[in-house]
């Protein structure tokens, strides 16, 4: 028998129910949260559990579709192409079916739409798209451009090749620029093409926006003027851009930059007055020299949220404390990860020092096993113990700190000495999160015989908790593997 649009299932339809059940009681409303938890997919295989169901997947007013929900299992690593042009097709059908104005009984408030750009694909789904937005059928529209080939694998005529594939879909159903309001691209070279007039010109309602190995050229300038833009939130990972310089974004709340190529600061601000959540990631190489962040922060005021990730390589900050004053004065939660697990913990007391209103300090160790020896890429520098010169006395004490977490405990000397001298210098601290490290598959792999460093055991934790405090003030202490 022939599948209709509403059975794009690729699993057998199951025997309809003879009776109602006690679920399928359930008002519309309630009903409807339940389906909006998972993927429009799953919503959709539901609906053939009896006729009860049967309308609720198009009363939804948010649909998911994500093409690797389409992917066959178990998936083959890396997805052949075969697999990603089934899935396309698979994903292109559900796409039509859900789309269908005769069968929607409401508005569609937002569409969170995962494909991959091959073959046809684009230019199947863009007028089905282009059609539900002209008709104001879809008011919101999350798009991601998937690619499942690694980004060192991606050549230049590769990357200048999707940019044309995106910018032609984009011309062809303007009416989807006009409705984006988050983007995520990866391996995408938008050297030929006016990178800021597409994303910023034209997508004017854009509020999120993520590029993963994009760029407009190798070691590329990246100026971003829009001060029309509603965006708040840009994520910018393993880009090529030699700088971004962020002229003028108004609403722009959360800034990450993860694994820059610039020897010096990756990032200058202009205009930012919203910016709130800042994240600096990256591995430092051979090529990159240390900066002082108080010179890309100048002029920015806003910061209440901080995350500064080395990666288990050395420090690319220069040591500094009254220069971080102005841009630290909203500073509540402070989080600096990635620090080599061999290395001295104390030199971060020096940001508590520049920032004395932080409230939350969350601090990271690295000891990942996958990540030494022949693991570790050549181009990075020997590791060597930070060393900041500080100047502490009893006016540096933080009051306001209420809480320290620390993630990769290890029960090592020099941590001990790092969280005794927290509580020495913050007395209104009330609790301290001790945590295991986070999970890595390729450590995992390596070390599925060797024993866990973490206090798991009672007895282990209470002699760490009586370690810690040894007669000062106790906070509560808490441990999480």
């Amino acid at each position: 028998m022939e599948a209709n649009d509403n059975d794009f299932s690729d699993s057998p339809r199951s025997q309809q129910l003879d009776g109602e059940d006690r679920l399928s009681m359930l008002t519309d409303d309630i009903l409807l949260s339940i389906l909006g938890r998972v993927s429009s997919l799953i919503a959709t295989r539901t609906s053939v559990l009896s006729t009860r169901w049967r309308h609720l997947p198009w009363l939804l007013p948010e649909l998911s579709i994500n093409v690797e929900d389409f992917l066959s299992a178990p998936r083959a690593d890396p997805i052949e192409e075969n697999d990603m042009e089934q899935a396309m097709a698979s994903l292109t059908k559900a796409t039509r079916s859900l789309l269908n104005k005769q069968q929607r009984e409401s508005t569609i408030s937002s569409l969170h739409l995962n494909l991959y750009s091959i073959n046809t694909f684009l230019c199947e789904v863009g007028p089905l798209i282009g059609d539900a937005i002209d008709s104001g059928l879809l008011k919101d529209l999350d798009l991601s451009v998937l690619d499942e080939t690694d980004a060192l694998a991606r050549t230049e005529e590769d990357m200048l090749q999707r940019a044309q594939e995106i910018d032609s879909f984009f011309s062809a159903y303007p009416s989807v620029l006009h409705c984006l309001t988050k983007l995520f691209l990866k391996n995408v070279g938008f050297d030929k093409l006016d990178m800021h007039h597409v994303l910023f010109d034209c997508c004017k309602q854009l509020q999120h926006l993520s590029l993963f190995h994009c760029d407009t050229g190798s070691y590329s300038l990246f100026k971003i003027d829009a001060p029309d833009s509603k965006l708040c939130v840009l994520e910018i990972e393993k880009c090529r851009f030699v700088r971004i310089d962020l002229v003028c974004l108004p609403k722009l709340e959360k800034f990450l930059c993860e694994t820059w190529v610039s020897e010096y600061a990756p990032v200058t601000f202009g205009f930012v007055p919203s910016l709130g959540d800042l994240e600096l990631s990256c591995g430092s190489n051979c090529d990159q020299r240390e900066f002082k962040l108080s010179e890309p922060l100048y002029g920015v005021t806003s910061i209440h949220t901080l995350t500064l990730d080395f990666q288990g390589e050395n420090l690319w900050l220069q040591p500094e404390m009254e220069e971080l004053h102005t841009a630290f004065s909203k500073l509540r939660k402070l989080s600096v990860r990635g620090i080599f697990v061999e290395f001295d913990i104390s030199w971060t007391i020096a940001f508590l020092v520049a920032a004395p209103s932080v409230e939350i300090l969350h601090i990271e160790v690295w000891e990942h096993v996958c990540d030494v020896g022949e693991g570790r890429l050549a181009s990075y520098l020997t590791r060597s113990t930070p060393w900041w010169e500080r100047h502490l006395d009893n006016s540096s004490e933080n009051k306001l700190l209420k809480e320290l977490e620390f993630a990769g405990f290890k029960s090592l000397e020099h941590q001990f000495t790092f969280i005794r001298s927290m509580m020495e210098r913050c007395p209104n601290l009330q609790k301290i999160v001790l945590m295991g490290d986070e999970q890595c598959s390729s450590c995992d792999a390596l070390m599925s015989s060797r024993p866990s460093k973490f206090p798991n055991r009672k007895e282990e934790q209470e002699m760490v908790v009586k370690r810690i405090r040894d007669g000062m003030f106790s906070p509560e202490i808490f441990f999480y593997e």
